[in-house]
């Protein structure tokens, strides 16, 4: 156990270094099996054995001197209540040991997810539509439901979507982040990232204070791939960051389903053109669930049920909206009612919270 704490700071250390990633990292390692031993042998003999590039090895031999600190630092990690799990541990994730490239060590502020339950990547835009804001909720919280864990980036948009519907639903979800654990980002999902800490996992491989930075959001995305059994996209344009964690899961041999979407709409050119080749089409949990082969034993609520619970005229109001906001214009033709009534039962559905105004006098159905 003490040699493991041992080996545990060097790899703290090491993993500090910020031109040290994971496959040099796992090169050194394939090597010396110590991070003690790499951490006592000199730069020139690591760059000499082309182990380390000449940055790599300035930087190595530089940070020589940073091993207290870095104890330090990892002391009051631990204090923090975060905990860094290392691939020389049992309790590292099973789906990402045999993967290229994966990480040596994550840093988790509330735990991993469960080895023997199901678990499903919610990815997709940031700058998503209402359809696919609603649609990612809806899909996360009924496969939350049924027993899947949902793994997203907790960014806003999609991913931070499929994060809310799991926790709707009462269920546990994880973010994998491109920051420190310790660093809420975006801030906008401060509640949420305090709430999915103590429900599921925060997790990174960036050493904790470490501030986002565009080059670790790709990064990241592997591991939201790797600890998935199945990723999901839900809205994607052509050119998407949410494409780099579909290629990360084909790599690791992930099922990649796409919602379809319309096809003149920007952010559906993504999904359009993976279904195009080949990848499987997402109309209902079920599609997802088959692949489990869980059966959901409750469907959430439909717009059958919610209908019953309206009187007459919000049922006609509710009727003619989908979850392509509409504008008023169209409520009032295709209601056949005068504006100011619709303006009244619509704002009643509402307060009920059965449909969203998404902008002014625009309005969608909720699910």
């Amino acid at each position: 156990m003490e040699q493991l704490t041992r080996e545990k700071e060097y790899l703290f250390w090491l993993s500090g270094l910020p031109s040290m990633g994971a496959v040099a990292m796992r090169r050194l390692w394939d090597r010396y099996h110590s991070f003690e031993k790499i951490y006592n042998i000199e730069g020139k003999e690591l760059a000499g054995l082309g182990l380390l590039g000449d940055r790599a090895r300035e930087e190595f031999d530089r940070n020589k001197n940073s091993l207290e600190k870095s104890r330090e630092e990892y002391e009051k990690m631990k204090e923090k209540g975060i905990e860094f799990v290392t691939f020389l541990e049992e309790g590292y994730p099973g789906r990402l040991q045999p993967l290229h490239g994966s990480p040596l060590g994550l840093f988790v502020k509330g735990r991993l997810p469960d080895e023997h339950r199901p678990a499903v990547a919610i990815v997709g835009a940031r700058d998503c539509s209402h359809y696919g804001r609603e649609m990612a909720e809806y899909l996360s919280g009924a496969l939350a439901q049924a027993g899947v864990q949902v793994v997203s980036g907790m960014a806003l948009g999609i991913d931070g979507a499929g994060h809310r519907g799991a926790l709707k639903a009462g269920e546990d979800t994880y973010a994998v982040l491109g920051c420190g654990v310790d660093i809420c980002y975006p801030r906008s999902h401060f509640s949420m990232y305090l709430e999915i800490s103590e429900r599921g996992g925060v997790i990174s491989e960036q050493n904790p204070g470490k501030a986002p930075a565009a080059r670790n959001f790709p990064m990241r995305n592997r591991i939201i791939s790797g600890l998935s059994d199945v990723v999901v996209v839900v809205e994607a344009r052509e050119k998407s960051g949410s494409l780099i964690t579909v290629d990360c899961g084909l790599e690791q041999g992930r099922e990649i389903f796409a919602v379809p979407g319309r096809v003149m709409d920007p952010l559906s050119q993504g999904c359009n053109q993976l279904i195009r080749q080949g990848a499987g089409i997402v109309t209902s949990p079920e599609d997802i669930l088959e692949v489990f082969r869980i059966h959901m034993e409750k469907k959430l609520i439909l717009d059958e049920k919610i209908e019953n619970g309206l009187a007459k005229n919000e049922k006609m109001v509710y009727s003619c909206l989908d979850l392509q906001p509409k504008f008023i214009d169209r409520v009032v033709e295709e209601s056949g009612l005068s504006l100011g009534e619709c303006l009244t039962l619509l704002l009643e559905l509402e307060l009920k919270g059965r449909i969203i105004q998404t902008a002014s006098h625009y309005y969608a159905k909720k699910l």
